[in-house]
C-alpha cells in the first residue's frame, strides 16, 4: 500500500472552526488507511506549535507560518492575473516539501483540501488527486459582489471569475471531486461541464460523543428572558452579515413580543462590527469560549440567518445534535437532509424570522418536540463514520488499516 500527501490551507488540529474540523475528520479517515504525509499553513507561531495526541504518527509533517500580508497577495495577484486566494498562499517552502515527498516516498495518492492548495500538485505527478473543495468558493465571490458595491464588488467579482476557470481546471486534473453537500456537487457540475462520476457530494458529520447533552452544564446568565442563540467564527463574513441583521432587523420584533428576550452571540473572534452590536436590541457579544455546549444547552432556540451561505453548516447540525429547535435561513438550511416543520423551521424572510423565533418562544412543547426530532435525525445519518465511509474508496485505498489489524 502506499502514502498519501495530505494538503490542507490550515492546520487541521484542534477541531475548533468549520473548515478544521471538516479537515480534521478527513485525515484522521485517511491516517487509518494509509501512511499520511501533512503540510498546511499556520497562522501564527502558537497555532504552529500545537499540540495533538495522533501528531506523531504522521509520517511527515509540515506546518508553514503565513506571514504575507493580504495586500502583497493581491499586488501578486494583479501583476500575475492570478486569484488573490491563490497568491496570498503561495508558498516556496510547501513546493519545496511536496517535490521532496514526492521524490523520497510511494505517495500514491495527493489529497488536497480547499482549492487554494491545487496550485501545489506537481504538473509531472502521475498518481490519484482528490479534491475536496467544499463549497464552490467562485460562486461565493460572486456573490458577495452581488451584495456589495464600489471597489471591493469589483475585487470580488474578479475574484469569482479567476476562481471559476481555476475550480474547473483543478476539477478537470482530479480523480475526484468532493463538496459538503449534493446542492454544491450538483451546482458545480453546472458550471464546469464534469459529471456525477467525478464530482460527488461527501457531507459533514457530528461528534457524536463530543455534542452530547448529558453532563454539561448550561451557561448562566444574569437575565433569565428566553436565550436566542448564534455560534459561528466572528471574523467571517458571511457570520459578522448575518448578526448585524439579526440584531438590528429582527430582535425588535422579539422584543416586542418577549421583552426580556436575549440575543447571545458566541464565536472567537468577534469584529469590532460584531462587538458594537452588544446592549443592543437585547443583543451580548460573548466572544470565545471554553466550551460551545454550554451555550447551546442553554439556548431556548438557535437561529442561522446567513444572507450568504455555501455548503452545511456546522453550527445547525451541532445545535441539532444536542436537540435544539433552529430557525434558518434558506441558504443556512441548504444541504442538511432534513423537513422544514420537522426536524428545523426555515425562515424565508426577516419577519419570518421573527414569528417563527416568537412562535417557538410561545410553544415550548413545540420547540422540544422539534429538537428531539431533530436530534434523532443527526443520530441516524450524520456520524462522522458514516458521512466518511466512502473516503478510502475514492483515495484507491482499501479497509482501514486498524480493521486489516484486528482480522
Amino acid at each position: 500500500m502506499g502514502e498519501i500527501l495530505f494538503l490542507a490551507h490550515r492546520v487541521p488540529w484542534p477541531p475548533n472552526r468549520g473548515d478544521k474540523i471538516r479537515s480534521h475528520h478527513f485525515l484522521q479517515k485517511l491516517m487509518d488507511c494509509a501512511p499520511v504525509h501533512v503540510a498546511c499553513f499556520a497562522e501564527d507561531e502558537s497555532e504552529r506549535q500545537l499540540g495533538w495526541e495522533r501528531k506523531a504518527e504522521l509520517a511527515s509533517c509540515e506546518i508553514v507560518l503565513r506571514t504575507k500580508p493580504q495586500w502583497l497577495g493581491g499586488i501578486e495577484a494583479i501583476v500575475t492575473g492570478k486569484p488573490v486566494s491563490l497568491t496570498c498562499f503561495d508558498s516556496s517552502e510547501i513546493r519545496d516539501y511536496v517535490a521532496r515527498v514526492i521524490a523520497t516516498r510511494p505517495i500514491d495518492c495527493i489529497f488536497i483540501f480547499s482549492g487554494q492548495m491545487a496550485q501545489f500538485i506537481p504538473a509531472d505527478f502521475d498518481g490519484r488527486v482528490v479534491m475536496d473543495f467544499g463549497d464552490v468558493d467562485s460562486a461565493k465571490f460572486e456573490s458577495y459582489a452581488e451584495d456589495g458595491s464600489g471597489p471591493m464588488a469589483k475585487v470580488n467579482r474578479r475574484e469569482g471569475r479567476l476562481l471559476k476557470t481555476f475550480e474547473k481546471d483543478i476539477a478537470g486534473r482530479a480523480d475526484q471531486s468532493l463538496f459538503v453537500s449534493e446542492a454544491e456537487a450538483r451546482l458545480f457540475r453546472a458550471r464546469s461541464g464534469l459529471t456525477d462520476d467525478s464530482v460527488k457530494a461527501m457531507s459533514n458529520g457530528i461528534d457524536l460523543d463530543f455534542y452530547d447533552a448529558s453532563g454539561v452544564k448550561p451557561a448562566e446568565l444574569e437575565n433569565s428572558g428566553p436565550l436566542i442563540l448564534f455560534t459561528g467564527q466572528m471574523d467571517y463574513q458571511p457570520n459578522v452579515q448575518a448578526v448585524q441583521s439579526f440584531s438590528t432587523q429582527v430582535m425588535p420584533d422579539i422584543i416586542a413580543r418577549h421583552p426580556d428576550a436575549r440575543f447571545v452571540i458566541v464565536g472567537r473572534a468577534p469584529v469590532d462590527k460584531v462587538k458594537q452590536l452588544d446592549g443592543k436590541n437585547g443583543t451580548m457579544v460573548i466572544g470565545s469560549v471554553d466550551d460551545i455546549r454550554s451555550w447551546i444547552i442553554a439556548a431556548d432556540v438557535v437561529v442561522a440567518p446567513l444572507r450568504i451561505a455555501r455548503g452545511i453548516q456546522n453550527k445547525v447540525l451541532e445545535a441539532m445534535a444536542m436537540a435544539k429547535p433552529v430557525v434558518a435561513s434558506a441558504c443556512a438550511a441548504e444541504g442538511i437532509n432534513a423537513i422544514d416543520g420537522e426536524h428545523f423551521l426555515i425562515a424565508a424572510s426577516v419577519k419570518e424570522e421573527a414569528r417563527l423565533v416568537c412562535e417557538l418562544l410561545d410553544n415550548p412543547q413545540r420547540a422540544k418536540r422539534l429538537g428531539k426530532q431533530a436530534r434523532h435525525l443527526i443520530h441516524a445519518q450524520y456520524s462522522w463514520a458514516t458521512q466518511l465511509a466512502g473516503l478510502p474508496a475514492l483515495c484507491g485505498l482499501a479497509e482501514p488499516m486498524i480493521a486489516e489489524a484486528a482480522a
